[in-house]
Order: C-alpha cells, then sequence, then structure tokens
C-alpha cells in the first residue's frame, strides 16, 4: 500500500502576486529584495515561476531569486521616511520573515 501525504495532496502551489510588482530602478534595492529572497528559497520556499530553462541553468537560490525580482513576481515594501535609517526592503509573501 502506498502512503499519501494529505498535506502535499492539498498543496496550492507557490504564491504568485495578481500584479507584478513595479520595477526595480534602484541596484541597492535590487540586490537587497533578491538577498532575502534567497533567504526564503534556502528555507525551503517555492520558486514563482515555471520556466524549466532557467531552473536548469540557475540552481543557486541567488540566481533564482534575483530572476524572481526581475521577472516582477516578488513583492515588496521600501520603508517611508518614518521608518529609520538603513532598514532593509521587506519581502511580502507566505515566507517571508519581516
Amino acid at each position: 500500500m502506498e502512503y499519501v501525504n494529505p498535506l502535499i495532496e492539498q498543496d496550492p502551489g507557490p504564491q504568485i502576486p495578481a500584479e507584478p510588482a513595479p520595477p526595480i530602478t534602484s541596484r541597492f534595492l535590487f540586490v537587497d529584495v533578491a538577498a532575502l529572497r534567497a533567504k526564503q528559497l534556502r528555507r525551503g520556499a517555492r520558486i514563482r515561476f515555471l520556466d524549466s530553462d532557467v531552473v536548469k541553468t540557475h540552481r543557486k537560490a541567488e540566481r533564482l531569486a534575483m530572476e524572481e525580482v526581475r521577472r516582477g513576481l516578488v513583492a515588496y515594501d521600501v520603508p517611508g521616511a518614518g521608518a529609520g535609517p538603513g532598514g532593509p526592503a521587506g519581502v511580502s509573501g507566505a515566507e517571508s520573515e519581516l
């Protein structure tokens, strides 16, 4: 008899934002958002795109995260002026730790 995990059967797949995030024009913000997303991927988050060619060529979490950010699949928050200096941008999603 084969064991079927009920949690896997109910898995809805990766969370993909309904609307793409606005394009990032700052290289620092791009690196910051991609680094936080790479951390999520290393902790077990699912990849948010299904392009098998990219997944085959990019195996590191950092490269996959940069591709997700480039495609606008990662929602992020930029702290306002009242948030204080030096705070990182927050990456929103089910796996977010911020």
